[in-house]
């Protein structure tokens, strides 16, 4: 399919508009009925009509052409990533950059973080056929290049964000899940660590990757012969000192668990490789704000692109990448860009939202990944950021960020069936309680932007979720996709207003 380029969706904005009254002229009193119906349908009618919102939007004229519960903000879960990297396109720009630099100053190895979510990221990484470890490899390679057989103290600088690695609206039971980390000026391996357990019949052996002492191991796993076989962790009052329980049958994992301080995790690994490459390092490990005019000089350094920190943010929902990005807002919005926090993340997106005309009571934004119970949105201002980012130059970045139904991310189970395949590209959501789905929908005869938030036990169904963008493919597919609905002249710009003056009433065919 062939859709129009940033450049032609801009120019032709206006003149879509006038299309649109015009063909409504000719269809006024033709309701939008069929769209209605399958939606109805797709939802079902178990369903409590206060739980949910959903709203359609044809981008190129912008008309809404379906809205239910539009303005009534509800938990959005993870399509506040929606909100984050919308928000991260406007004021980071899509050529953004993170960049961790490492080098030498006064004999010490110093690494200065730039607040990269996806330094060592196994699934970026492997995207890009890098392998696991790859980063210390390269620290070690140069150093060796340069001769250097000792170092000092290894000095680590995380003041690109503050000292908040926790949100407080985070809940306390989910701290040591991978989606929960710790934000942090440097992060690594998403701030996690990858536990398996295997049997070995009268014992069970447990396994950490990257392998290293940085984490302290309490094995707790029973072998077993049958019956059920799972594993799960513990935090314990020591920091990285984790418990792991359970019964093994054969072998369990690996799965994440989210570690405490990062920026020590990464400066101890790095140590634990240096002796390994015959470098040794002598002092402490420091964390620091280094002053780079001091005799900084750097060795290497790892850079991560905008379209990574997207991608991941949205298709895989990695809530690092979100929070990253929140906290990088409002770092490179200050003037010496150090210390970005929630705080000042939540002011700059607010004034975002407010710049494109969403009031105030329609969102409420308290993290970045969604994971705080306390962020509040409604389908409409979803709309609107996705149709300001269909309007803009950044539109093929952000929709290649999205998940892709039946191919793709966290949708990549659903919407197989050939005739939707491919065609749904969205951010998903789910916290306890709270289904969301945000995207766009390509059919034949063009794309439409959808969002639907859905909060309480008697919100939708996850069949109903998936319906509805089924149901928006089903309604658009064939020549049925030019209905609209009628839009009165006073509601266009003026500019295309005063074009409407000067038109023919004419078809031409």
């Amino acid at each position: 399919m062939n859709y129009p380029s940033t450049l032609e969706r801009q120019n032709r904005f206006a003149r879509t508009q006038i299309a649109v009254v015009l063909l409504n002229l000719c269809l006024c009193g033709v309701s939008l009925a069929g769209l209605s119906q399958r939606l109805a349908k797709a939802v079902g009618s178990q369903q409590d009509a206060d739980s949910y919102a959903i709203q359609v939007v044809e981008p190129n004229s912008g008309t809404v052409l379906y809205s239910h519960n539009a303005r009534k903000p509800f938990m959005p879960a993870s399509n506040m990533k929606v909100v984050t990297t919308a928000a991260a396109l406007k004021y980071l720009g899509a050529n953004f950059e993170y960049k961790t630099r490492v080098g030498l100053q006064n004999g010490a190895l110093v690494v200065i973080g730039s607040g990269d979510p996806l330094l060592g990221d196994r699934s970026t990484d492997a995207r890009y056929d890098r392998p696991a470890g790859w980063i210390f490899e390269k620290i070690v390679q140069t150093l060796h290049e340069q001769g250097v057989a000792e170092v000092n103290d290894v000095l680590i600088d995380t003041t690109v964000f503050d000292d908040e690695r926790v949100h407080p609206g985070w809940p306390p039971k989910d701290y040591n899940k991978w989606y929960a980390c710790e934000t942090c000026g440097l992060n690594f391996n998403d701030n996690c660590i990858e536990v398996a357990a295997s049997n070995l019949g009268n014992s069970v052996a447990i396994s950490l990757e990257p392998k290293t002492s940085f984490v302290q191991i309490v094995n707790e796993v029973e072998p077993a012969t049958g019956g059920d076989s799972a594993i799960g962790t513990n935090r314990t009052a020591q920091p990285n000192k984790i418990v792991v329980f359970g019964k093994c049958r054969n072998r369990e994992g690996p799965f994440r668990v989210a570690l405490e301080q990062p920026a020590a995790y990464f400066g101890f690994v790095l140590a634990e490789n240096l002796v390994r490459a015959g470098i040794t390092p002598r002092g402490h490990l420091i964390e620091k704000a280094i002053n780079e005019d001091a005799g900084f000089k750097l060795l290497v350094e790892f850079t991560t692109p905008m379209a990574d920190c997207l991608r991941r943010a949205n298709t895989d929902s990695l809530g690092l990448a979100a929070e990253a990005l929140f906290k990088t807002i409002d770092a490179q919005g200050k003037p010496d860009r150090k210390n970005g926090g929630w705080a000042g993340g939540r002011e700059r997106i607010a004034k975002f939202l407010s710049d494109l005309g969403i009031p105030s009571e329609e969102y409420v934004i308290d993290d970045g990944s969604g994971l705080s119970r306390n962020n509040r949105m409604t389908v409409n201002a979803l709309s609107k950021i996705l149709l300001d980012l269909y309007h803009g130059k950044n539109w093929e970045l952000f929709e290649g960020s999205l998940a892709v139904g039946g191919e793709d991310g966290t949708i990549d189970k659903y919407f197989g069936e050939p005739k939707y395949r491919g065609k749904i590209h969205a951010k998903t959501g789910y916290i306890s309680g709270v289904r969301a789905l945000s995207g766009v929908c390509l059919t034949n005869t063009g794309p439409y932007l959808f969002s639907i938030l859905s909060n309480g036990p008697k919100g939708l169904s996850r069949d109903a979720l998936n319906n509805i963008p089924k149901a928006i493919i089903d309604e658009y597919a064939g020549s049925n996709g030019a209905s609209a609905s009628c839009v009165r002249p006073s509601e266009l710009s003026g500019e295309a207003f005063s074009l409407l003056q000067l038109t023919e009433f004419r078809i031409i065919q």
